[in-house]
């Protein structure tokens, strides 16, 4: 085989620009700490850490959600927690206020406290986080969601919450609407509501009654009326009678799968009725409590009468707003037990990238020695060997 100087030189220098280059990428992972420096160094490899990587921020995306909508359901939870605690001293002052004996004055008083619980309900109501964003706003978080005008409150937030993806297969809602906190709670007992007729002359008065056969309920407008102070009969709003009989206080009416007690001593013509309960506001209850307190004209059969009605529907506000915290606590929980699995999935991930794109130390200095003696053996062979000619043998 013929090799020229020429030749030889180019082979040589060659060999030594690959060794060059070994030498080089490997000085660079050990100064990087990766062994993938592009997709050229393993095209496989790389695919995989690419992969990898998509999945490990996708995964710390879940955790940042999660965190963002636990610090608002805290605050949330926080914000419920203080409205209980203004319902529940409204009850108080309700059951106070329940009590003939007391004089208009004393009722006034009571009815000037429960103005300030309120507006201290308001307040809560109108709660927001760190960033101003409000609480109970829904998707409408930058508008204030609760206006008071004298004992009127009123909700212009939406009627929807963002949802909060925390992992790939599970969302959480975000919030609660201030609809469904404050403002949409079945009146009465959740099945009907009853009042005291306005011309009432009597000192009777009803309770919020309760349903013993709720198959045998059928929703209408019922009244129950006197025909003396001993005697009732009960009508549907075709004026059909539905049930009588005879009364002695206090004394229990039962029809239709309901039952309501009427108590103190009717006047005859004395009216009562039993209707479907539709929705009513933590507020308008407050508001109608205020009223109530505050009238000079009722008489102690409609004024025991209202106070009852207010006291079942604070209690039907108070067990409302638990059981939105208790689903508060559940998406707490959801959102504790996501980022568990998260940071656990996103140790695996980047166990699997280290693998794949991390160098080992000990191989890698090990072959930079090797390298570097390689290197440094075809340097000295190539000067030793390129001062040689044929002029050499031939002197």
């Amino acid at each position: 085989m013929r090799i020229s100087t020429v030749g030889f030189q180019n082979d040589a220098l060659a060999q030594m620009e690959a060794l060059e280059a070994d030498l080089s990428q490997t000085q660079s992972q050990l100064s990087t700490g990766l062994q993938l420096q592009n997709a050229a160094d393993n095209p496989t490899g790389m695919a995989q850490v690419n992969e990898l990587n998509v999945q490990l921020s996708a995964s710390q995306q879940y955790v940042t959600n999660g965190q963002a909508a636990s610090a608002n359901m805290t605050l949330e939870e926080q914000a419920l927690t203080q409205a209980t605690n203004v319902l529940q001293s409204a009850q108080s002052l309700a059951v106070q206020a329940n009590n003939t004996s007391l004089s208009t004055s004393e009722r006034q008083n009571i009815a000037a406290q429960l103005q300030q619980q309120l507006q201290q309900l308001v307040g809560i109501a109108n709660s927001t986080d760190s960033n101003g964003n409000y609480l109970f706003g829904g998707y409408a978080s930058s508008t204030q969601p609760f206006a008071q005008s004298g004992n009127s409150v009123t909700y212009s937030g939406a009627d929807a919450v963002n949802q909060i993806q925390i992992s790939a297969d599970q969302r959480v809602s975000g919030g609660d609407t201030g609809a469904s906190v404050f403002m949409n709670i079945p009146a009465g007992n959740g099945t009907f509501t009853t009042a005291a007729g306005s011309g009432n002359t009597g000192t009777a008065s009803i309770d919020a009654g309760s349903v013993t056969n709720l198959s045998a309920w059928v929703p209408d407008t019922y009244t129950i009326s006197f025909t003396s102070p001993t005697q009732y009969q009960v009508t549907n709003s075709a004026n059909t009678v539905v049930a009588s009989g005879t009364y002695s206080s206090p004394g229990t009416i039962a029809f239709n799968g309901v039952q309501v007690t009427v108590s103190g001593t009717p006047a005859a013509g004395d009216k009562f009725s039993v209707a479907p309960a539709g929705n009513a506001s933590a507020f308008s209850t407050l508001s109608s409590l205020i009223t109530t307190l505050s009238s000079t004209t009722l008489n102690p059969g409609q004024l025991t009468s209202q106070i009852n009605s207010a006291l079942e529907q604070l209690g039907g506000a108070i067990t409302n707003v638990d059981n939105v915290q208790a689903s508060v606590g559940a998406r707490l929980n959801a959102i504790t037990s996501s980022q568990s699995t998260a940071q656990s999935q996103q140790t695996d991930l980047q166990t699997s990238v280290s693998q794949l794109s991390d160098v080992d130390y000990a191989a890698a200095v090990t072959q930079l020695n090797t390298e570097e003696v390689g290197l440094q053996a075809a340097q000295e062979s190539y000067a030793s060997l390129s001062k040689l000619s044929l002029f050499n043998y031939l002197s």
